[in-house]
């Protein structure tokens, strides 16, 4: 028994040593594997982080991405309306397309689709966007109504559309030569649209001033009605005499004010696709023409203000002048002594070069430049052409310049110093905003006296009514137009062409006090069906009578059928 309860009692405590070596084992087991899950728990945990973090990256670089467009917002621009408030162009709002091209699952299946609506994209450019790691680009910017529509039932994921600001024109091509255009992002670079940014614009735009509650309008001197007509009436004398182009403008005599300009071939500033083309230059005032017989006006009247020569003068025009191997000769020679009426509405070119040779070489030159005609001319348009002239004037060159061969000046210059001959003789730079009397008296140059600006308008006046003269086509009954015509040959690789011919006509009316100058030009213009000649007199003197036939009535000058013997300051024999 002893012996048993000894066993029992060695057992027992051999149990209980065993119990405790298994209990420590097992909790060292224990501690260790809860130490291994807090370790790949953490791991997890910082894997998912960094996950995550990642995800909230992305989202932040696509979310600033995608919020690009809204920090450079499109410039706003102020409405430009015509003198009477119509509105020639405003801002109105166009959707833009863009991509965010890590959203973009299928490049080239979202480019086929694409082309359904946009079939000009192309292809290599736009794979090259889609493909970029970029957060945001730009697809096409100004997009119609219906494209915008036409994209979103594609159902495309990555693309959007923002809202712009876009530049329109309602009256199209009827005076883009002188609005101009704007680029992409809504800045003037060209015309009108160019001068007002240069006026301080472009400067509030910069600074985020530019905003449609704080732009007023920008009043033009043009009416939109007289702009319409003198577009209509050149684009229909271009097809009727097959000019290759045409211009013409309308000034208002005693301010300065240009009432309406065109240049044709011209384009629609909402399209501007072929705005750079050559042919379409603003020749008006960004091109520079030998003017031909119209810069007679400028010789007589020098003639006239000199004090050498008055209405009864008379030079020979019996033979050519023969002077440096080259020979001066009439286009259609009366062979006789003609005085000075006859000699402008004959347009003797001897006769004309006789009375330039009385001011003498250095009177002839001071002369045109004092009635602007060898400087720049100042107005608000960028597009203006220098004029050209002979470095050193000889006997010559004043002999061919007297009768237009020999300078070149722009057609706006031309029709501003034509206004001064009749106005008084008060020279006044040319305006496209609204300029009072006020303001013009104050800004005009006296060039020439009021007497010699009186001969004047009786040469002008004669011209048309008499029916001698060279510019009897454009006389529009009950308001007494007066004009010079102009014909001058084209240089053709250096020489003079006998067949092209730069076409022009300057008129005013009413002739005894004029209110409006109108000049019109036509370049290379062809005969008439059934004739042989394309002179100034037949083809740019009707249309001068078409378009004041037109414009006179809303422009305010109110015919009068009654006797002209007042606008007569002498009886011509």
């Amino acid at each position: 028994m002893k012996t048993l309860n000894v066993f029992r009692a060695r057992s027992e405590k051999k149990s209980a040593n065993t119990r405790i070596v298994v209990e420590g084992r097992r909790k060292a087991t224990g501690g260790r594997a809860n130490g291994r899950i807090a370790i790949a728990m953490v791991m997890i945990f910082g894997v998912y982080a960094a996950i995550g973090g990642r995800l909230v990256q992305l989202g932040m670089v696509e979310e600033t991405a995608a919020s690009l467009p809204e920090v450079r917002p499109t410039a706003s621009r102020p409405d430009i309306v015509d003198r009477n408030g119509e509105v020639l162009a405003t801002d109105i709002k166009t959707a833009s397309l863009f991509a965010e091209p890590r959203r973009i699952v299928d490049v080239d299946e979202a480019i086929e689709q694409l082309r359904t609506v946009l079939p000009d994209l192309n292809y290599g450019e736009v794979y090259r966007r889609l493909s970029s790691d970029a957060g945001f680009v730009w697809l096409r910017r100004q997009l119609s109504p219906r494209q915008q529509s036409q994209i979103l039932a594609l159902g495309v994921p990555g693309l959007g559309f923002r809202t712009e600001t876009r530049r329109f024109y309602p009256g199209g091509s009827t005076a883009s030569h002188i609005l101009g255009l704007v680029d992409i992002d809504n800045k003037g670079i060209a015309g009108i649209e160019k001068y007002i940014d240069n006026q301080g614009l472009a400067d509030l735009q910069a600074l985020g001033l530019a905003g449609p509650e704080t732009l007023n309008p920008v009043r033009l001197s043009i009416d939109s009605r007289a702009q319409f007509v003198m577009h209509d009436e050149l684009t229909r004398a271009m097809e009727r005499y097959r000019a290759i182009a045409a211009g013409g403008v309308i000034l208002k005599a005693d301010t300065g004010e240009v009432m309406a300009m065109v240049s044709l071939p011209d384009y629609d500033p909402n399209k501007p696709d072929n705005a750079l083309d050559k042919d379409r230059l603003n020749r008006m005032s960004g091109g520079v023409f030998e003017m031909g017989s119209t810069f007679k006006l400028f010789t007589t009247a020098m003639a006239l203000d000199s004090g050498k020569v008055n209405l009864s003068s008379s030079f020979d025009a019996t033979h050519p002048i023969r002077l440096g191997g080259f020979t001066i000769n009439d286009y259609h020679g009366k062979r006789r002594v003609l005085t000075v009426p006859e000699i402008f509405i004959y347009s003797s070119n001897i006769g004309t070069a006789k009375m330039a040779d009385v001011v003498g070489i250095e009177g002839h030159r001071n002369f045109l430049k004092r009635v602007g005609l060898l400087e720049r001319m100042q107005t608000e348009l960028p597009e203006v052409a220098r004029p050209t002239e002979p470095k050193q004037w000889k006997k010559l060159n004043s002999v061919t310049i007297s009768f237009g061969h020999g300078v070149a000046t722009t057609p706006l210059q031309t029709a501003a110093s034509a206004a001064a001959m009749l106005n008084g003789g008060k020279l006044l730079q040319p305006t496209f905003l609204p300029r009072s009397e006020e303001e013009a008296a104050s800004l005009a140059q006296q060039v020439i006296s009021p007497e010699a600006s009186s001969q004047m308008r009786y040469l002008f006046r004669l011209n048309v009514e008499d029916r001698r003269g060279s510019g009897k086509n454009a006389e529009v009954e009950g308001y007494r137009v007066g004009g010079k015509t102009g014909t001058a040959e084209k240089v053709v690789n250096g020489r003079y062409s006998n067949d092209k011919r730069f076409n022009a006509f300057v008129a005013g009316f009413p002739a005894s006090d004029p209110e409006y100058l109108v000049l019109v030009i036509l370049d290379e213009p062809k005969p008439e069906e059934g004739k042989y000649y394309a002179t100034a007199g037949l083809n740019t003197a009707p249309t001068v009578a078409n378009i004041i036939r037109r414009t006179a009535p809303f422009l305010g000058v109110q015919p009068d059928f009654g006797h002209e013997g007042e606008a007569l300051m002498v009886s011509y024999q």
